[in-house]
């Protein structure tokens, strides 16, 4: 499926429309992953992700420390939101350092990936695939996969 974002409000009810379709799965966490090039929106279809699971406090890039992970309100479908920035990876085996396998055994973790073509070699099938494109108005493409 194929979706055309043109203003920040609509990213955001994208990304909250988006989050109430995702379930945990019994096999482990639930894995999105989130291409595109630098400034195509996958930080900030994230932030609106989490601002709409009901995270209060400020959601930034976690590009130089790679991961963030925000607890979620009481009562939600997940327990986690883990935020990974894979940009400054290199390998699929840079993942170990931050849990990742942990992570992905809890099925009570939503994981959002952003640059996942950095570590395919470690990542297992994502539940879904969003692919994020720039248009030369501005406006952004969401591919759903």
């Amino acid at each position: 499926m194929e979706k055309t974002i043109r203003t920040l409000e609509e990213l955001k009810k994208e990304a909250a429309g988006f989050v109430g379709t995702l379930m945990p799965s019994a096999q482990g966490a639930t894995l999105v992953t989130l291409s595109g090039e630098l400034g195509a929106g996958k930080t900030t279809f994230t932030k609106a992700a989490a601002n709409a699971l009901g995270i209060e406090e400020i959601v930034t890039s976690p590009t130089f420390v790679l991961e963030k992970i925000y607890q979620l309100p009481e009562g939600k479908t997940f327990k986690r939101l883990i935020h990974i920035d894979a940009y400054r990876l290199e390998q699929g085996s840079d993942l170990a350092p931050l849990g990742f396998d942990e992570l992905m055994q809890d099925s009570g973790n939503l994981i959002l990936l952003e640059w996942p073509e950095k570590v395919v070699d470690a990542l297992p099938k994502p539940s879904k695939k969003l692919s994020l494109t720039v248009q030369s108005d501005g406006s952004r493409i969401i591919l759903y996969g």
